[in-house]
């Protein structure tokens, strides 16, 4: 990583959406309202034990709750329900910088277009991966291929991973607009995508993953994501209508709410805003 001698603003900051900027996840929540808790339980530990591929897992979860399009609506409600703490006032300032905000996500597209919306974003700028149709099998493949909801559940049949979904549409985004781009995450596509960014943060608001808290150049464990504005914004952030979120997150960053695993990171950070 070529560092700046002084921090630089991203122009682009990209979000996962579930456990970064709401603390549900949206299939498992589908499954709960479609009364399949037990079914979805089953086939986790499946995988969790190596016997079933995890693209396989989401998609077979969507198979066995069979969604109607009034119960995959309600999901953006939840979310709307389990922000994570100063997500929507966090996405505001970036707006209010000029700093474009995008959502790339996987799972159910339209509640996660309704959240993004929700907080103020283009619905031109929230993207959801679906799951790829060549790793399901029987009854739920052809459920899906044939069904009027297709569109409204999956956004295009491609796996979660650096070579498909989160990575392709990352490059896109930045194609279309260009500038430095800033990916903030909690799980393994995130990670897997990091090098399509100038810069991977990893959050652990809600999911604490191991790999992300280790290998992510900058890692929040702090409960909230106000560190992200001193991270994305640079020195940009020290304005007087955004001083207290600046300073909020600055503070979360000097206590220890924030990991550099990147040293040379935490020096061009540190030497560009100050030390507190």
């Amino acid at each position: 990583m070529n560092l700046p001698s002084i921090w630089p603003i991203h122009d682009l900051v990209i979000f996962d959406c579930d456990s970064t900027l709401s603390a549900i996840e949206g299939i498992d929540e589908l499954a709960r309202v479609s009364g399949y808790e037990h079914d979805v339980a089953a086939l986790t530990k499946r995988a969790m034990e190596g016997d079933l591929p995890l693209e396989a897992v989401y998609g077979q979860r969507l198979g066995t709750a069979r969604p109607t399009r009034d119960q995959v609506r309600a999901i953006a409600g939840k979310y709307r329900d389990a922000v994570v703490h100063g997500a929507r006032e966090i996405v505001a300032a970036l707006q209010g910088l000029g700093i474009q905000v995008f959502i790339v996500s996987g799972g159910l597209i339209e509640p996660v277009r309704d959240f993004g919306v929700w907080l103020g974003l283009p619905r031109e700028h929230v993207f959801a991966v679906g799951m790829a149709y060549n790793q399901l099998a029987g009854k739920w493949w052809r459920y899906w291929d044939q069904s009027a909801e297709t569109h409204y559940l999956a956004h295009e049949a491609n796996p979660l991973s650096a070579a498909g979904g989160k990575g392709r549409v990352i490059r896109e985004i930045r194609a279309a607009h260009p500038g430095r781009a800033l990916l903030v995450g909690d799980g393994g596509s995130d990670l897997e995508a990091a090098g399509e960014v100038d810069l991977f943060v990893g959050f652990g608001g809600v999911a604490h993953r191991k790999q992300v808290a280790e290998e992510a150049p900058v890692y929040i464990h702090a409960p909230d994501l106000s560190p992200l504005l001193p991270l994305a914004a640079g020195t940009a952030g020290n304005t007087a209508r955004y001083a207290r979120l600046w300073a909020g997150g600055l503070s979360r960053i000097a206590n220890e709410g924030v990991t550099f695993n990147d040293g040379r990171l935490e020096e061009a950070f540190w030497g560009a805003v100050g030390r507190k």
